[in-house]
């Protein structure tokens, strides 16, 4: 644990439940921070000292981190940073790195750059010729992960989904026979829809986990098929932090591929590619992705 050479004063002496902490010097520097994202408890003394020594916090809500700041008497400034005025703000903390001082990047909870646009900043930053130097913490992703039972040893986060019912089906497509579980965020009040879709998408039957409120007082975990967990959802009001995990495609066994050439040569004789994927899916058995990819490949080859 890093301590300034000096002796400690008030100023930058802390408490942290019995422990005390001194505030350290820090190098002129990026600090990537990840933060408890529910329970205050999951803060780490590295990521408080980080906090405590910084010239500034930059953050997405100065009010969200101000409940983190108070929590534990740090009198760190806040500055707010978010993707609405990031080109304003970003000179200003390249500013303070050119004057020696240290800046500590924050979300609202978890790791920054997880599916957020603070990439941007450290883009600039490293360009600029400083240093970004990672404070590892809590993460959403992998506490859903490690907790799912579902196989971690290939992993893709593919973070939010689109919105609209066009983009959100092709990403689901174009991830469906990704050989890796599958991790995302989701809005609470869309959680029912996405589900409904995923099992449409990526099959009935594949695994998967719907981890809820996760590091807080009522955290959950759903697990079962996609089809499972779409009926368990329909019509429910859900509340709270959701991250959807899907266990990768299982092995089965595959219609010949004359078979599915000729099949989707008929369909797309009359119909566009995404509807004649869609109905010889369904009379196949394989997944709608699978399909689509080989539909796409036809098309292209004029048939």
């Amino acid at each position: 644990m890093g301590t300034d050479s000096t002796a400690p004063t008030d100023k930058n002496r802390y408490s942290l439940g019995e422990h005390a902490f001194t505030a350290p010097n820090l190098e002129p520097a990026l600090y990537i921070v990840s933060t408890p994202i529910g329970n205050l408890g999951d803060i780490t003394v590295r990521a408080l000292e980080t906090l405590a020594a910084a010239q500034v916090i930059a953050c997405e809500d100065t009010r969200v981190s101000a409940t983190l700041t108070q929590r534990f008497s740090l009198k760190t400034p806040l500055m707010a940073y978010h993707e609405h005025n990031a080109d304003k703000q970003r000179p200003k903390i390249l500013e303070t790195l050119s004057a020696g001082g240290a800046v500590a990047l924050v979300s609202d909870a978890g790791t920054p750059l997880v599916s957020d646009p603070g990439y941007r900043l450290v883009r600039d930053v490293v360009a600029e010729g400083y240093k970004v130097i990672p404070i590892p913490g809590a993460s959403a992703p992998l506490a859903g992960l490690v907790a799912s039972g579902l196989p971690s040893d290939t992993v893709l986060f593919a973070g939010f989904l689109p919105q609209k019912g066009g983009p959100k089906t092709r990403r689901l497509e174009e991830l469906a026979n990704v050989p890796a579980t599958l991790v995302f965020f989701e809005s609470p009040h869309r959680t029912a829809a996405t589900l409904a879709l995923m099992a449409n998408v990526l099959g009935a039957g594949r695994k998967a986990v719907v981890a809820r409120e996760l590091t807080k007082r009522f955290e959950t975990f759903e697990r079962g098929t996609l089809a499972e967990l779409s009926d368990r959802f329909d019509g429910t009001q859900v509340k709270g932090e959701i991250v959807i995990l899907v266990g990768p495609p299982e092995d089965r066994p595959e219609a010949a591929s004359e078979d599915l050439d000729t099949l989707l040569a008929a369909a797309l004789a009359d119909m566009p590619v995404s509807a004649a994927a869609k109905k010889v899916a369904k009379a196949t058995g394989l997944e709608r992705g699978e399909v689509y990819k080989r539909a796409l490949e036809l098309k292209a080859d004029g048939a």
